[in-house]
């Protein structure tokens, strides 16, 4: 059986694991974990940008004014405040390290996106950025001989004493094999849970495991009812979808139901409101026509400029027989970010010693109850760097006292798999259907219940691969309707149908943590 040791262990491998890599190899030797490849992320797929306040009409105060008023009243305004200020610091040493953002006549073009007041969102190839910055950033990951990577490694549970922890048990799902990765300081970076949901722009990796891992280990979660739903995805007709970036709309793009209406304005929106308040309306749209889509509308606007800024769109679309440029593009809602997760302290640090969260799995509190757009890449930036830099208090601290450890029997049994994609699909469809874009209590009570029946029938056996994942979906499945129960006022991107109005005694934070009483904790 092999042992590994590093200074940090890291899981996963979107834009904050790559950047937490690159920064902690200064100071250590390296673990990079991840349960795919590094091109199936979240970050990898992001087409937005990252928005800083590096306009010349722009300024950080303007950025937090908009942070605030997207997080509907639940931001942590300190954290905020670091991510606007820090953020630009960031994203200038992303630009002097090498990182090419578009350009107009030699200056970086700023996007306009929903929430913003300016322009501020850095884009890379069109509305590929989450590729673009990726990849520049694996540049100093790969032939880094302070890095080893572990790519095909699924993480089963976090090696925790005394309420520290000193790694993980790891295995490798190709090479079916079992390993024990030890480190000094652990960071979670394994992205969110929307592919959860049935219909979601997220890859279908992103079910939540590394929240689970937490979780199991003693970790504090929070903020579980506040799942973004991304107002524009192509619809396919099937559960398959692709992401039509709200940068389409900064650019001028407009929505209109099948005969053609702006039916955003009969509500007083434009296609520029938060992502919460315009994936609402057309949920109601569509509601209210019994149709299954709502359409964007691009004919009006430069081809030659589509074509280029959003070569990837284009070209997704084109598969299905939709030029964007002159059609009618069909989009609707889908599971698009995890607001909440691990909840963390302003150095990425959580509830438990060494191991710290950091990109979308963690719960800042800089999105509150709905995300700004393109600050989630800003996010990874700014709060990677941070747990780093907090780390270096820690890493050398009494860390090899209780790293002596056993690996327990770990296995895959084939047989599991196809009972692992039966849950995976009836709890995917459960979620989309009553723990959406639109909730009530009657609907919540049915699907905890189901939910619990799923855990009833289901023999546990954490030691194997595909039994380890559905005890994986089950908890996060419970934690977001448990927390959408609680939480009875619509807020941010929890909208509850039989609590219609945002009410100030739910100016809270719901709080979980296994075996203890879910938690109400007021904004501090």
């Amino acid at each position: 059986m092999d042992n590994f040791h590093f200074d940090y262990v890291i899981i996963g491998a979107g834009l904050s694991g790559l950047y937490s890599a690159y920064l902690a190899s200064k100071y250590g030797t390296v673990a990079l974990i991840t349960k795919t490849i590094f091109e199936i992320s979240n970050s990898y797929l992001a087409q937005g940008g990252i928005a800083a306040a590096l306009g010349k009409d722009d300024s950080p105060e303007l950025h937090f004014e908009d942070t605030i008023k997207a997080g509907a009243g639940l931001c942590n305004k300190e954290a905020v405040n670091i991510l606007v200020v820090e953020g630009r610091e960031r994203v200038k040493e992303l630009i002097e390290l090498g990182m090419q953002f578009d350009k107009d006549n030699n200056e970086i073009s700023f996007g306009l996106e929903g929430g913003h007041s300016r322009k501020r969102v850095l884009h890379a190839s069109g509305d590929a950025t989450g590729r673009e910055v990726v990849n520049f950033v694996l540049k100093f990951i790969y032939d880094n001989n302070r890095i080893k990577i572990f790519e095909n490694t699924l993480i089963y549970k976090l090696i925790i004493k005394n309420n520290e922890c000193s790694g993980a048990y790891a295995y490798n799902h190709v090479d079916n094999k079992g390993f024990l990765v030890t480190g000094n300081v652990t960071i979670l970076a394994t992205g969110g849970a929307s592919a959860i949901y049935s219909l979601s722009t997220n890859p279908h990796t992103s079910i939540g495991e590394g929240l689970y891992l937490a979780y199991d280990a003693g970790a504090i979660i929070e903020s579980m009812e506040f799942i973004q739903f991304h107002p524009t995805t192509f619809y396919t007709g099937t559960d398959e979808t692709f992401l039509i970036s709200e940068a389409l709309r900064g650019e001028g793009a407009i929505l209109v139901n099948s005969n053609g209406e702006r039916f955003l304005l009969e509500k007083n929106l434009t296609e520029l409101d938060t992502r919460d308040i315009v994936s609402e309306a057309i949920f109601e749209e569509l509601k209210k026509t019994g149709e299954s889509k709502v359409y964007l509308k691009l004919d009006h606007l430069d081809k030659n400029k589509i074509k280029n800024r959003f070569s990837y769109i284009y070209q997704e679309a084109l598969k299905y027989g939709i030029d964007i440029t002159k059609d009618l593009v069909p989009v609707t809602p889908a599971a698009h970010y995890m607001v909440g997760g691990i909840k963390t302290g302003v150095n990425a640090e959580t509830n438990i010693f060494r191991l710290y969260a950091v990109g979308e799995v963690a719960s800042t509190g800089v999105h509150g109850a709905n995300r700004l757009a393109s600050n989630s890449l800003l996010e990874c930036l700014v709060f990677s760097k941070r747990a780093i830099d907090h780390s270096l208090n820690v890493i050398k601290k009494n860390a090899d006292r209780f790293f002596q450890q056993t690996h327990p029997e770990f296995r895959i049994d084939n047989n599991m798999k196809e009972y692992f994609i039966e849950v995976r699909n009836k709890i995917a469809k459960l979620l989309w259907n009553n723990v959406g874009i639109l909730r009530n209590k009657n609907d919540l009570m049915i699907i905890l219940n189901e939910i619990d029946n799923i855990s009833n029938n289901f023999l546990h056996d954490d030691s194997e691969y595909y039994s380890s994942r559905i005890i994986s979906l089950i908890n996060v499945a419970r934690m977001i309707t448990l927390s959408a129960l609680l939480r009875e006022e619509s807020r941010g991107c929890h909208k509850r149908i039989d609590y219609p109005s945002t009410d100030d005694r739910f100016k809270q934070i719901i709080l979980l943590q296994k075996n203890k009483e879910p938690e109400f904790v007021p904004l501090s």
